[in-house]
């Protein structure tokens, strides 16, 4: 648990922040390389400019055309909490702007493969198709435009995965890590692009004088919330960019203006809106959300996300919650099978591989991505985990460490080793691949001489990094609410983590792995309730420790109406 790792603390850069910025945010905001105040600003017109994507004003025509000619648009998403924002901010916008024939596909991890398949473009020409519109997806899709193209319709790719060497020969193209696009931000996530594509097409179309009395020009901010939820749930890196649109998106739910599906889910997550941090929409709502995709058909999300009834809403969210439960039963399974193999290595006296390599012949193939994430924290060095896909491969879904990209170091064993990865793609922390099953340890082995050739020990050591301790007048509600206004936080932008040494007065355990704690600061201060999710559980409680170090996060319980500080623990090691 919380005690096998390094605690360090963060280094400050220099910056210009304003003197009367509140001191501890001005030092956390210098711990996160903040130089500038206009890095801070969270209004809307500080957004980039969408002018700056290469190929917009060309997907913009496009649209524009298919909406004069009243054509049919198929929204094609991803099965995911990104693409299910994605499409549902998509189908939404182009309505609101004057179309008529608007549908969406999502295909069926199961059936159809990943983004624009062969199978997905002959479902989408069997509805009748007049213009395809990828979300969070396509940027790898060559033999699906090709198909879309022999059955005569156009495709419009908008994605942010990284490209491959070549790129599909579709009519557009907006993806912002396309080698000649100058957009500020290589950090969008999917439903970030669609949202730009649907800010220039709306800019075109009062242009040309679209809008009327009978068609008004739709408010583009109302759909903000979609793009926070999809943002943070497909942990991007909350650059400058991305915190002014999770900030806003924040901000509308907080004060109640939010879709309806998005209501359900805190309902069913017992989120209470107008305390809403962003922390929230990545562990509370994105894994209801992502469940619909793993286990069943992400068009439940999509609904969810598109309905106006609040129960209809209600109905759909309380089908995803029970769909995340059964996730959550399945992947425990699966978790418990992988750190059985790791207790045999150990039990071998085998060191544990650089890059870990998982696979089990009864695994979800669906669940295998959460499996990767929870095994890369536990281990803290990449990890990826296969399932078989039901026609003798392998689907596999990885997640990376620091210093290694993931993304990268599949298309570097591609190329050592060609024939061994049937196809990959993804991102420099995540990534997804297939390859035949006969062929699993052959990659394990060369997947993990990688690993050993691209980082060192230290890269593989975990390390925890804190903001420094906080002062003992700090422990209180004003800091933790100033501490939670202060952000948005997230990837690359961490959630504040302070340390410190603490007098340890009492500790339970709660559930079969919480441990409640209750502590005072040892140079003294107030008493304070603690908790440590997911410890283990033959080691604590241990009634024998009265001093420990703990590096925790300031929270505030809301219990029967009374709020209270509490820290929640990341690490824990007795002193």
């Amino acid at each position: 648990m919380k005690g096998s790792s390094e605690l360090r603390r963060r280094e400050a850069v220099d910056n210009t922040l304003p003197v009367e910025l509140h001191p501890l945010l001005r030092r956390l905001y210098g711990l996160r390389g903040v130089r500038q105040p206009e890095e801070l600003e969270r209004g809307a017109k500080n957004l980039l400019p969408w002018q700056q994507l290469s190929g917009i004003y060309s997907a913009v025509r496009l649209l524009h055309q298919a909406l004069q000619s009243q054509q049919r648009i198929m929204v094609v998403g991803d099965f995911d909490a990104d693409g299910a924002t994605s499409t549902a901010l998509s189908v939404l916008a182009l309505r609101s702007m004057g179309g008529a024939n608007v549908q969406y596909l999502v295909p069926n991890r199961f059936d159809d493969g990943y983004g624009l398949s062969p199978e997905v473009v002959e479902q989408a020409a069997a509805r009748g198709a007049e213009l395809i519109l990828t979300v969070d997806n396509g940027i790898s899709s060559h033999s699906g435009v090709e198909l879309a193209h022999q059955k005569g319709i156009p495709v419009l790719i908008t994605d942010h995965h990284l490209p491959g060497d070549t790129l599909p020969a579709a009519e557009a193209i907006v993806n912002p890590n396309l080698a000649d696009c100058n957009f500020p931000s290589r950090a969008l996530a999917g439903v970030g692009v669609a949202f730009y594509l649907m800010l220039a097409l709306r800019a075109h179309l009062r242009e040309q004088g679209w809008f009327s009395d009978a068609r008004p020009m739709p408010n583009l901010a109302e759909w903000l919330d979609l793009v926070a939820l999809g943002t943070v749930a497909d942990v991007v890196p909350l650059d400058a960019n991305n915190r002014i649109l999770v900030w806003q998106g924040l901000s509308r739910i907080r004060a109640g203006k939010c879709r309806p599906g998005i209501r359900a889910l805190l309902e069913v997550a017992n989120r209470e809106a107008h305390q809403l941090a962003a922390s929230d929409l990545g562990f509370a709502l994105g894994p209801r959300l992502n469940a619909a995709g793993r286990l069943d058909d992400m068009s439940v999300g999509v609904a969810l996300l598109l309905t106006n009834d609040v129960a209809q809403a209600r109905m759909l969210a309380s089908e995803l919650d029970a769909l995340n439960q059964t996730r959550k039963e399945i992947e425990r399974g699966m978790q418990a099978e992988a750190l059985a193999l790791c207790d045999k290595l150990e039990n071998t006296h085998e060191t544990l591989p650089l890059g870990l390599a998982f696979y089990h012949p009864e695994w979800h193939q669906g669940v295998v991505g959460i499996l990767a994430s929870r095994l890369k924290d536990r281990f803290h060095r990449p990890v990826i985990a296969f399932a078989p896909a039901g026609d003798g491969t392998l689907k596999g879904s990885g997640r990376s460490i620091a210093g290694l990209h993931l993304r990268d170091a599949l298309e570097r064993l591609d190329t050592l080793c060609p024939g061994l990865i049937i196809k990959f793609g993804g991102h420099a922390m995540a990534a997804g691949l297939s390859l035949n099953s006969e062929r699993f340890e052959e990659f394990s082995e060369r997947f993990s001489a990688l690993v050993g050739e691209w980082l060192d020990g230290e890269a593989l050591q975990g390390i925890i990094w804190s903001d420094g301790e906080l002062q003992p007048q700090e422990f209180s509600l004003a800091t933790a609410e100033l501490l939670r206004d202060g952000g948005p936080w997230g990837q690359a932008f961490p959630e504040p983590l302070f340390d410190g040494k603490f007098k340890l007065l009492q500790q339970k355990l709660v559930g079969e792995r919480h441990l409640k704690v209750m502590v005072e600061p040892l140079g003294g201060g107030p008493l304070l309730d603690g908790i440590a999710f997911n410890i283990d559980p033959l080691i604590w409680p241990d009634n024998s420790v009265r001093q420990v170090e703990l590096a925790y996060r300031l929270d505030i319980n809301e219990f029967r109406g009374n709020r209270s500080v509490q820290l929640i623990i990341e690490h824990l090691r007795p002193l």
